[in-house]
C-alpha cells in the first residue's frame, strides 16, 4: 500500500526591498491607467460629430424649402390640357376626404403654362425665375402619402407618421450622421410655425436631445428680426465669460452620474452655445453680401424680402457645414399659405414671394460649387384638386402631387411619374412620402433600413416598416 506524500510548506524568501521595488511598477501602472482615463474622458467625441455613412453619399446636406398648406400642382408644375378642356363639366372622381365616387366639376388653371429649358419641362406662369432652371431641377410628379388634412399631412411630410410624436427628418439625419460643423447646430429650421404640429415638425422625439432642430425666429415676425437670443454677454469678458462657463460645466458634469439623457443634454447644448458666441453671429449677418447678390434674392424689395432673407441665411448655415437646414413659407394663421379652397389667384401672391428668392438661392449654390454636394427639396404636405371647391378654390389632394429637388446627384431637366389626365391621382411611377424620404437618406449615403433607434422594444426608423429607394431619379 502506498503512503500518502505529505507536500511541505514552501518558505517565502522575498525581501522586503524586493517586495517594494515590484510594488512600485504597479503604482506606475495605476498611475498611467488613471491619466489614460482621463485623457479617453477628455477626448469623448461629441454626439454630432461626424459619422461614417452606411454607403457613397451623393451629398452632403439638405435645404428643404416647405411650402405650408399645398401648392397645387396642376397650377404650378403638372400641367394637364384636359382641365380646359372639360372645364365646368362633371367628372366622377374618387374623393380623398368623402372616400366616395362623386361627380366633381373640373376646373380650368387660371394661369397659363409654357415649355422651358432645354429638358422643355411646362411650367406655370406662376414661376418665371424658377422656369429659368428647370434644366436642374428633378422633378417628382407622382408623389402620394397620408393624411387629408393639414395637421396629419404636415407630421408626416416632417417625420414620417401622421399621429404619433416621431423624430423629424433633421433629426435622423444629424442622428446618423453628426455634423461638419461642431461650432454650429446640425440641424436648423428657419421661420418653422407653431401651427399643425408646430415643434414636432422639428423635435427629436425620443432620439437624444442633442438632434432635436434649433429653431431660429418664428412665423409671423419678420424674419429681419430674428435672432439667436442671448448669443451674446456685452456685459463680460470673453474671459470671464470663460470662467464662469468652465465652472458650470464642472458642476454639470459632477452630477452626471448614470446615463441622464436630459443632463447629458443640457451639457452638449451649454459647450455648443459657448462655441455659438462666436461662430453664429456672423453667418446670422446679412451685411458682408454684395449688392448683387442681396439683389439676386430679391433682398430689399417689399414681396421678396423676408422668404429672400430665409433663403440667404440657409445657403450660409449649408455653407458653414449645417446638415439638414428647413425654410418654411409659412404663418401661424388657422388658414396656412397655398391653402386656397377660395379665391385660388392668391397663388398669385405666394408665387411673387417666393419665386425670386428660390431661384435667387439655386443659382448661388451652383455659383459658389455648393449645388453639387447639396440637395434642395422643395415641395409641400400635399397637393390639390383638379375640380373645384366653391366656385374658384381648390380642396387638398393627397393622391397625387408634385415635388422637385436639385443638387445633390439627382438627374437634372428630369421628370419622374405622373399624375391621370386630370392630374388627381398618382398613376406612373408612384413615390409615396416614404419613398420620398428613403431616397434623400440614400443621397445622404444612409441606409433607411439601418439606420435604426430602439425604443420601447422596437426599432423605429424614419420610414417605419415601408419605403423604398427612388434609384430613377439619380444620374
Amino acid at each position: 500500500m502506498t503512503q500518502p506524500t505529505t507536500t511541505q510548506p514552501t518558505t517565502n524568501t522575498t525581501s522586503r526591498r524586493a517586495l517594494l521595488k515590484n510594488a512600485a511598477c504597479g503604482f506606475g501602472y495605476l498611475a498611467l491607467a488613471g491619466l489614460n482615463a482621463e485623457r479617453a474622458a477628455a477626448e469623448v467625441k461629441s454626439p454630432l460629430a461626424e459619422r461614417k455613412p452606411h454607403v457613397k453619399p451623393r451629398a452632403k446636406r439638405v435645404i428643404f424649402i416647405f411650402m405650408q398648406g399645398g401648392p397645387s400642382q396642376v397650377d404650378t408644375w403638372d400641367y394637364k390640357p384636359r382641365l380646359a378642356q372639360d372645364d365646368g363639366e362633371k367628372v366622377e372622381f374618387h374623393v380623398a376626404r368623402t372616400r366616395k365616387i362623386t361627380p366633381e366639376t373640373v376646373y380650368r388653371s387660371p394661369w397659363k403654362f409654357k415649355r422651358h429649358g432645354e429638358c422643355g419641362q411646362w411650367v406655370s406662369e406662376l414661376f418665371p425665375e424658377m422656369a429659368k432652371h428647370v434644366d436642374d431641377f428633378c422633378f417628382i410628379k407622382s408623389m402620394h402619402t397620408e393624411g387629408v388634412a393639414h395637421g396629419p399631412a404636415t407630421l408626416f411630410l416632417h417625420t414620417g407618421a401622421t399621429n404619433q410624436i416621431r423624430p423629424s427628418v433633421g433629426s435622423w439625419v444629424t442622428y446618423g450622421l453628426g455634423t461638419e460643423n461642431q461650432d454650429l447646430p446640425g440641424f436648423i429650421t428657419i421661420n418653422p410655425t407653431a401651427a399643425k404640429g408646430g415643434p414636432r415638425n422639428y423635435a427629436n422625439s425620443f432620439l437624444p436631445t442633442v438632434f432635436q432642430g434649433a429653431a431660429i425666429g418664428r412665423s409671423g415676425i419678420p424674419i429681419s428680426e430674428a435672432a439667436i437670443k442671448h448669443i451674446e454677454n456685452p456685459q463680460w469678458s470673453r474671459a470671464q465669460q470663460r470662467r464662469q462657463f468652465d465652472l458650470l460645466q464642472q458642476l454639470n458634469k459632477a452630477q452626471a452620474v448614470g446615463g441622464d439623457d436630459e443632463l447629458d443634454a443640457v451639457i452638449n447644448s451649454y459647450e455648443l452655445a459657448y462655441r455659438m458666441q462666436a461662430a453664429a453671429p456672423p453667418v446670422l449677418d446679412l451685411t458682408s453680401e454684395t449688392a448683387e447678390t442681396l439683389k439676386m434674392y430679391g433682398i430689399g424689395e417689399k414681396q421678396t424680402d423676408g422668404f429672400g432673407r430665409q433663403c440667404l441665411l440657409a445657403r450660409r448655415f449649408a455653407e458653414e457645414g449645417v446638415r439638414y437646414v428647413q425654410i418654411s413659407y409659412s404663418d401661424n394663421q388657422a388658414t396656412p399659405r397655398w391653402d386656397q379652397h377660395s379665391n385660388l389667384k392668391k397663388h398669385e401672391e405666394h408665387s411673387l414671394a417666393t419665386d425670386k428668392p428660390v431661384a435667387g438661392l439655386i443659382e448661388d449654390l451652383r455659383k459658389r460649387g455648393l449645388l453639387e454636394d447639396t440637395i434642395v427639396w422643395w415641395g409641400g404636405e400635399f397637393g390639390r384638386t383638379p375640380f373645384a371647391q366653391g366656385s374658384d378654390g381648390r380642396d387638398h389632394n393627397p393622391k397625387g402631387f408634385t415635388v422637385w429637388l436639385a443638387g445633390g446627384g439627382v438627374k437634372t431637366g428630369f421628370s419622374l411619374g405622373a399624375t391621370d389626365e386630370f392630374g388627381y391621382e398618382a398613376v406612373e411611377d408612384r413615390v409615396h412620402m416614404h419613398d420620398l424620404h428613403a431616397t434623400l437618406l440614400h443621397a445622404l449615403g444612409l441606409n433607411h433600413e439601418r439606420l435604426t433607434y430602439r425604443y420601447s422594444g422596437r426599432d423605429f426608423r424614419l420610414t417605419d416598416i415601408a419605403g423604398r429607394v427612388v434609384n430613377e431619379i439619380f444620374a
